[in-house]
């Protein structure tokens, strides 16, 4: 079975969209294996956005994702990580398609509501930086 990651975004927590992310995640029958809240710090932020670290719009990225609470979770199942990413549509809400979670709740590229993992590899690297193996808790 396949992981992903998810981050529920500091702008989607304090507009109390938490639940309804997660549930709608749910809903595309993934299951949830993981869930906590936290305060991402910046060492955390830099390790996790590492990719982006030479490109212009990263500390503005890590200013954004440390400026609040976000929810990490962790879905498992056949192909989790294209499920996931295809609910939650293109990373500019404008281009989203309807129905999707960006273009329902995401405000602009950066203030998009979630992350989510892009592929198998990325999101194996990125569920270690939130999660031990034993908080992956298999759900039946």
């Amino acid at each position: 079975m396949e992981k992903t990651l998810v981050l529920v975004k500091p702008d989607a927590v304090a507009r109390r969209l938490s639940g309804e992310i997660i549930g709608r995640l749910e809903k595309t029958g993934m299951t949830l294996v993981a869930l906590r809240m936290l305060q991402m710090d910046r060492g955390l932020a830099e390790r996790h956005y590492s990719p982006h670290r030479e490109r212009p719009f990263f500390d503005g990225l890590i200013n954004y994702i440390t400026s609040g609470p976000i929810v990490a979770a962790v879905f498992e199942g056949n192909d989790a990580v294209n499920t996931i990413r295809s609910a939650m549509g293109s990373t500019d809400p404008a281009k989203a398609s309807e129905g999707t979670i960006r273009k329902d709740y995401g405000i602009d590229i950066e203030r998009n509501a979630v992350h989510g993992s892009d592929s198998a590899q990325t999101a194996e690297q990125e569920i270690k930086l939130y999660f031990s193996d034993a908080e992956l808790l298999p759900c039946t």
